[in-house]
């Protein structure tokens, strides 16, 4: 069989693959399980273009965001899709965050991301209403609209000649002698190589291709508010606090968006439902099968002030508020609103360890990415000429 290539999933790695591979003359088949591309992790985050600062040096992450801010921003550029590069502020707002601090500064800088550590004042210079007693300003964070750049690479991947199905949902995958068979609800996609970029379905798809993976996802609702637009005028561009060093989530953050609304969070409470957008979302074999992965209760039980605080914020607008004004102090219950919610794909191990890196698994026709969350948008070029090179297509 000649280079081909069956893609699951239409996301923005998802079609970032198909569109790489299609333009070096591979036949591309990408199969989306939704009616339209962009619908689960990439349609609902908050569009940033991350630079970098948080990943360990010399992790995929740490190397493809670096890389990925460039050529996202490039991409944006040369398509014509909405983008903008405010630059963000990483603030702490007391002493003991100080720590933490200046090892995200140490990780830029072994990471190549332009930022410099700056004192209140200079802060103040940037966000005229933050609070912190130092910050880091990183100079390249951008933003961008990842549903528009997802609908570019879909016409350059139609145009290059890949087939591209929504309303395909998978059903099952067979290796063969040369290659894959995939069967889905339109039909089937044969391959020499399949590609799995299915996020919240990834550990699934690769069940489904007799694939053992390494990690299980364990879906976390992240939710959203948004400033009401007589405040938005608290926030110039991005503002972050420092993170837990021990959790891959970033914190409650606020952002000036494409369209000058101004997004605050997300938190991360876990979710019933792998695409679950809302507390009444359930699904039982979704819900199970993250209630009784050894990996989660292990990860649950060293994690439990933390997963209560985020509870909390969940229900709780004044609470959400409250850690909100940490970063900005003017911010009160009432200038918030509530602004819908993404899932994060949360690939965890059996022994309850958090993968803090994109996991990518191989067998003998198949690729499957089992870990993607952020900065996965950010780096979904490069990490797709990394994949497409992983495959063996000709350049």
């Amino acid at each position: 069989m000649g280079p081909s290539v069956v893609v699951v999933g239409g996301g923005i790695l998802g079609l970032a693959v198909a569109a790489h591979a299609a333009q070096r003359g591979t036949k591309v088949t990408l199969l989306e399980k939704e009616d339209h591309w962009a619908a689960h992790q990439t349609g609902h985050n908050s569009g940033v273009v991350h630079a970098g600062p948080y990943y360990r040096p010399g992790s995929l992450k740490a190397r493809m965001c670096a890389a990925g801010n460039a050529s996202m921003i490039a991409f944006a550029r040369d398509h014509d899709i909405p983008y903008a590069v405010p630059g963000k502020l990483i603030v702490a707002t007391d002493d003991s965050e100080l720590d933490g601090l200046h090892e995200l500064h140490r990780r830029a800088e072994a990471n190549g991301v332009p930022c410099r550590l700056i004192d209140a004042d200079e802060a103040s210079e940037y966000e005229p209403e933050v609070y912190a007693v130092e910050a880091l300003r990183v100079e390249t964070t951008g933003i961008i609209d990842y549903p528009a750049v997802c609908r570019a690479l879909a016409e350059i991947a139609s145009r290059h000649g890949a087939e591209l199905h929504t309303g395909a949902r998978v059903t099952a995958i067979h290796d063969t002698a040369d290659g894959v068979v995939v069967e889905h609800e339109g039909g089937e996609a044969r391959g020499a190589l399949l590609v799995n970029c299915a996020g919240l379905q990834a550990d699934r798809i690769a069940l489904l291709a007799g694939v053992e993976p390494e990690v299980r996802i364990v879906p976390f609702r992240g939710e959203y508010y948004e400033l009401v637009p007589e405040r938005r005028d608290l926030v110039r561009g991005l503002i972050y606090p420092v993170p837990d060093p021990q959790l891959p989530f970033l914190g409650v953050h606020l952002t000036r968006m494409i369209d000058g609304s101004v997004h605050a969070g997300p938190n991360a409470v876990l979710a019933l439902k792998r695409e679950g957008y809302r507390w009444r979302d359930i699904d039982l074999r979704d819900a199970a099968d993250a209630l009784t992965y050894p990996g989660f209760l292990r990860m649950a039980s060293h994690n439990l002030e933390t997963g209560v605080r985020e509870v909390t914020r969940s229900l709780s607008r004044s609470a959400f508020a409250a850690s909100l004004a940490r970063l900005v102090p003017r911010i009160e219950r009432r200038d918030i609103v509530r602004a819908g919610a993404g899932v994060r794909a949360q690939a965890v191990r059996r022994d309850g360890t958090l993968a803090d890196d994109f996991v990518i698994q191989r067998s003998r026709h198949q690729l499957h990415v089992l870990n993607a969350p952020s900065p996965a948008a950010t780096s979904a070029l490069e990490i797709a000429a990394y994949l497409v090179a992983e495959t063996g297509v000709p350049a």
